[in-house]
């Protein structure tokens, strides 16, 4: 489970009684979409018919925009999930990459899911002998995209939350 409880209020609009602006709410989801994208030939490779996952990270990306509703992003977060459902490794954690970042249009928590899942994505993808050096290459990656402005925000959130992400973000 990505998410924990209590949850973070720097992690829930203000809005909602947290303190997150939508302007960061913004730059996290496309911070997720960035994550999720970096891995996303992991799945094209496996399913190249199957472009729902590749829809969720445009829909998360539309929302940041204001082009749509956070329902609408919401909803190809689950057909994401739904491409997933009969894979293993390194395409099914594409996949839910996809749609963590989609769904940080509804729960801005759900950064660190697509973060997490495409590290996991990189790792499943490389040799027994190799995952871990895989899997902090990514990391690292992940955050030298960080925008300044929720940089730290994320780092904290990475700290704070990394035992409930398989120690991903151990880097």
């Amino acid at each position: 489970m990505i998410l924990t409880q209590p949850r973070d209020p720097r992690l829930i609009t203000i809005r909602r009684g947290g303190s997150l602006t939508d302007t960061d709410h913004h730059l996290l989801a496309i911070w997720a979409a960035v994550c999720a994208e970096h891995v996303l030939d992991l799945f094209e490779e496996a399913r190249p018919e199957d472009h729902r996952p590749r829809h969720a990270i445009e829909q998360c990306r539309a929302w940041a925009r204001g082009d749509i509703p956070m329902r609408q992003a919401r909803r190809a977060a689950y057909d994401a999930n739904a491409a997933a459902r009969d894979l293993r490794g390194a395409p099914r954690y594409a996949a839910y990459a996809s749609a963590q970042a989609a769904v940080v249009a509804h729960v801005a928590a759900h950064e660190l899911g697509a973060a997490a899942y495409a590290i996991k994505a990189a790792q499943a993808a490389a040799p027994n002998e190799e995952q871990r050096q895989a899997g902090l290459q990514e990391c690292q990656w992940q955050r030298s995209m960080l925008p300044t402005e929720i940089r730290e925000l994320v780092l904290d959130d990475q700290r704070l939350r990394n035992h409930a992400c398989w120690f991903v973000f151990d880097c």
